[in-house]
């Protein structure tokens, strides 16, 4: 008799877990149509800017000139390729959703300023309050520690139209 109670008792436990586990799931998918991935939002496509500084851009460095930004096709919208207008310099670097307090009023680069450094921050295009912030580079880190306050230099940028046929 006292087994019997105790097989009941784990029985309505298990129940109970299944009740919890199933309504964890409806909030887990309500939740996630509710609130989409940010990684949706981020830049796609190709902008085009006019940087009149050297600067760096995940682990690369380049000189000041036009350069072309564009999503790198099959990264899941976590890696970008840079290249200058000319296609002498390319390097790809690391990038992770990122929000503006306020939606810009024209697409634009944001550097970190430290010192006469300038490290590529965030992208965004007009209007949109989702972007990509560049992943810091190991460089980046050791120049933050050591430098005082970093301040940010915004430059314009523009989306490239693809031409037809």
């Amino acid at each position: 008799m006292h087994t019997e109670a105790i097989s009941m008792g784990h029985a309505g436990q298990k129940r109970i877990e299944r009740r919890h586990l199933v309504a964890l799931f409806v909030a887990l998918v309500f939740a996630s149509m509710t609130y989409p991935n940010q990684a949706h939002a981020q830049i796609v496509g190709n902008m085009e800017a006019n940087i009149p500084f050297q600067f760096h851009a995940g682990n690369a460095k380049f000189p000041a000139g036009k350069y072309v930004i564009h999503m790198f096709d099959d990264s899941d919208l976590t890696v970008m390729e840079i290249s200058s207008a000319d296609g002498t310099s390319t390097s790809l670097f690391q990038v992770q959703a990122a929000e503006a307090n306020s939606a810009p009023g024209r697409s634009e680069l944001i550097f970190k300023k430290y010192g006469d450094r300038y490290f590529l921050e965030k992208l965004f295009d007009q209007g949109n309050l989702s972007g990509s912030q560049v992943v810091e580079s190991a460089y980046e880190k050791r120049i933050d520690r050591g430098a005082a306050e970093a301040t940010e230099e915004h430059v314009p940028a523009h989306r490239l139209v693809q031409k037809g046929n």
